[in-house]
């Protein structure tokens, strides 16, 4: 493997990397619905704004959601509309998963 696509190997790491937890996999769930202020996202995780506002900064970080600031609110919105299709395609996995459990045991 080249030193570009290895690069390009550790760039979808590190996305995964940021995807990796359950808490902003949610937050990423419900920015696909459209955008929220952190204090409605801190209700919804039932965390400490300094723990969602740490997820939420993983996310931005990864390229995967902006902020903007207006007044004493911070807003967050999605940037990858393709989000919604990894939920689904996820979905699938899971899917699958219970199926072949479900006939492994059947048989």
């Amino acid at each position: 493997m080249d030193r570009r696509l290895r690069r390009r190997y550790e760039a979808r790491a590190e996305i995964a990397k940021a995807l990796a937890h359950p808490t902003r996999l949610f937050l990423l769930d419900e920015l696909s619905c459209g955008e929220r202020c952190v204090c409605e996202l801190t209700e919804m995780v039932e965390a400490d704004i300094s723990t969602v506002s740490k997820h939420l900064a993983i996310l931005r970080n990864a390229g995967l959601v902006q902020d903007e600031k207006r007044g004493v609110q911070v807003f967050y919105q999605i940037l990858c509309p393709c989000i919604p299709n990894m939920f689904k395609c996820l979905e699938s996995i899971l899917e699958a998963n219970a199926e072949r459990k479900y006939e492994s045991v059947s048989a």
